[in-house]
């Protein structure tokens, strides 16, 4: 059993009333660096793979991953109610994380080679079946240890201060996989002015993001066994997973207006991150005629932004509400995800090729992701809040079910904006392998309206839901003292 010298345990919700151990909560975050591994090996390059260097429509290969978005919207709350009601020696969330690995890093690995001759049907197929696969192996690591993190601590800032490190060092997972693919994976030959031009990279990467972020996933598995005496236990009340009590739980989740409006507005969000992600090199490579060698450099960006997020969320939090923090967070992150274009479209930003172009690109989108990344701290904290609060109201604690709306989101980001992207670069008939620079002006000016000002409509329309959630600090004490009494009293009446 862990030391108790600076800690204090819980017997209730959580495995800890406040603090918890250092060493823990690093082991939890380090799955966050598997699973954005697997995120950008995937979401930053299959898009511009398989349009780009395949030669698939853009409509085609955004559908293949909306399919999958389908699929998604069932498994990720269907493994997030299994591990809410699974019980073993291994605890609820635990046998569902070793179970994730394995087919994670196969199916990455036959994304990026697929076999010879396949025409655009066969391409699209080989896509979509190995996503849905992919991304449902995702699900099984992503939800139950997203729910672990909400179990591991009751406070109210602990909480931020998890999911602040989760965030952490899911950025430097995410960022330094994209860093050493740009690197080294995408960077320039004799053959390949662009690196991201060359087909044999693809692979290449996928073998490397395989291997470590599966290792990464198995090492914060293994690390946490120990917190598993702590977690609370499945209430004898409680029936095992079937397909009834899991419309039951989906059902009661949905009912809870702070859960609808945080899930709407992220859903939104998504649609506004999805799709200016996806056509991310293309805008890099195209419209601001960009090469791997400097595109490479947002990525340490990203890094600063997600250690200052990190950095400042939890004092926020200790200062403000989590609701203001969420919605200025989100205001910003819009305002300076489209400020680039928008000066550009009037003659007020750097010309192409200019030193003064990377610098003031890497202003804005560092202060588009220091935003970014305090929203989504705020939003995975308040989840935590969300389901004391169902726990209260219905006397079940669905961590799985909740934490799977940010799985999904995450996958709905990619899914949304593919098929957006996807559809938009058909309808301006960008073309296939073209040189930067030999673009027409008209299709790179169209571009970027589409990254601009289309792609932040839904994320604009998002603050009218987060301005509808109503959990503050004073509510979230009064249900954890409802909370402690009510656990009390099941005691007494047991002993």
């Amino acid at each position: 059993m862990p030391n108790n010298n600076d800690v204090t345990f819980s017997m209730g919700s959580s495995a800890y009333a406040d603090r918890v151990p250092r060493r823990l909560k690093f082991f939890y975050a380090i799955g966050a660096s598997a699973e954005t591994i697997f995120g950008v090996a995937f979401n930053a390059f299959n898009f511009f793979f398989y349009t780009n260097i395949m030669g698939i429509p853009g409509t085609l290969a955004g559908l293949a991953i909306t399919i999958a978005l389908f699929f998604d919207a069932i498994s990720d709350p269907l493994i997030g109610a299994w591990s809410d009601r699974w019980r073993s020696k291994l605890g609820r969330r635990h046998p569902f994380m070793f179970a994730a690995p394995l087919p994670v890093m196969i199916c990455l690995f036959f994304i990026y080679s697929p076999p010879a001759l396949l025409g655009d049907t066969g391409l699209f197929l080989w896509l979509t079946v190995l996503t849905v696969l992919m991304r449902t192996s995702i699900t099984l690591f992503h939800v139950p240890h997203l729910a672990l993190g909400a179990e591991l601590s009751a406070d109210f800032t602990e909480r931020t201060r998890i999911m602040s490190l989760n965030t952490l060092l899911g950025g430097v997972g995410g960022y330094g996989t994209y860093v050493i693919a740009l690197t080294f994976f995408f960077n320039k030959t004799p053959e390949f002015d662009n690196g991201l031009l060359n087909a044999s990279a693809y692979p290449s990467l996928a073998i490397s993001a395989a291997f470590l972020g599966g290792a990464v996933m198995l090492a914060s598995t293994i690390l946490t066994l120990k917190v598993i005496p702590l977690l609370p236990p499945m209430h004898d009340s409680i029936e095992r997973f079937n397909f009834s009590s899991f419309l039951l739980d989906l059902k009661s989740a949905l009912t809870n207006q702070n859960y609808l409006m945080l899930l709407i507005g992220y859903l939104l969000l998504s649609a506004t991150l999805g799709t200016r992600d996806t056509i991310g090199l293309h805008m890099n490579t195209y419209y601001w005629e960009l090469v791997p060698s400097q595109i490479r450099y947002f990525a340490l960006a990203g890094l600063a932004a997600t250690l200052f997020g990190y950095a400042v969320t939890a004092p926020l939090h200790n200062r403000f509400e989590k609701k203001p923090v969420l919605i200025v967070g989100l205001i910003f992150l819009l305002f300076f995800a489209t400020a680039p274009v928008l000066l550009r479209i009037f003659g007020l930003f750097p010309e192409n090729g200019s030193d003064a172009l990377m610098p003031m690109l890497m202003i804005f989108y560092l202060l588009t992701l220091i935003f970014g990344v305090i929203l989504l701290i705020s939003a995975m904290s308040a989840l935590a809040d969300i389901a004391d609060e169902h726990e209260l109201n219905t006397h079940r604690r669905q961590e799985g079910i909740f934490y799977a709306a940010r799985s999904f989101f995450a996958k709905a980001s990619s899914g949304l904006g593919h098929l957006l992207a996807g559809i938009a670069i058909d309808l301006i008939d960008f073309p296939v392998g073209a040189e930067p620079g030999t673009v027409d002006p008209d299709t790179i000016f169209r571009l970027g309206i589409i990254d601009g000002p289309i792609a932040v409509i839904p994320g604009i329309i998002a603050v009218f839901f987060y301005l509808k959630y109503r959990l503050t600090r004073a509510r979230h004490e009064e249900i954890q003292a409802e909370l402690s009494k009510r656990r009390s009293a099941n005691t007494v009446t047991k002993g």
